[in-house]
C-alpha cells in the first residue's frame, strides 16, 4: 500500500539531505508479522528520492507514529507536500529462527563464494 506524507507545509529535501517524514498513521501489527517499508520506484528514477534503510522494518510491538527516512540522492531540491505518496508498505509473515552453535557447516557448491563470484 502507498504511504502518504503528513506534513504541515512544503518540506524541502536538499541533495544529500536525510529527512524523517511522518506518514500520519499508527499501526497494530499482529505477532508473527512485520511491515516492510520500501521506496517508490518513480521517485527513485525521476528524482533520486529513496529510503536510507531499505527495506525498513516495522516490528509488531511498535506503536509509535510511522515515519519514513528519506534521502535525496538527486541533483536538485525535492519538495514534499501533504498527501504526496512517499513510500510503500508491505505486510509479511515471518518465522522466528533458533540459532544453534556448531563448529562445522554442511558443504554446498557455492561454499564461501561471495560478492560477484558467479560473474555478471
Amino acid at each position: 500500500m502507498d504511504l502518504y506524507a503528513d506534513v504541515g507545509g512544503d518540506l524541502v529535501i536538499s541533495p544529500g539531505e536525510i529527512r524523517c517524514v511522518s506518514a500520519g498513521i499508527y499501526l497494530s501489527i499482529p505477532r508473527g508479522y512485520e511491515a516492510e517499508i520500501r521506496p517508490r520506484s518513480g521517485l527513485a528514477l525521476k528524482y533520486g528520492i529513496t529510503l536510507v534503510n531499505t527495506p525498513g522494518t516495522i516490528d509488531s510491538d511498535y506503536r509509535g507514529l510511522l515515519k519514513i527516512i528519506l534521502i535525496n540522492l538527486g541533483k536538485d531540491d525535492f519538495v514534499i507536500r501533504r498527501g504526496d505518496r512517499i513510500a510503500q508498505m508491505v505486510f509479511k509473515e515471518y518465522a522466528r529462527a533458533e540459532l544453534v552453535e556448531t563448529h562445522a557447516l554442511d558443504e554446498t557448491v557455492r561454499a564461501q563464494g561471495g560478492f560477484g563470484h558467479t560473474g555478471i
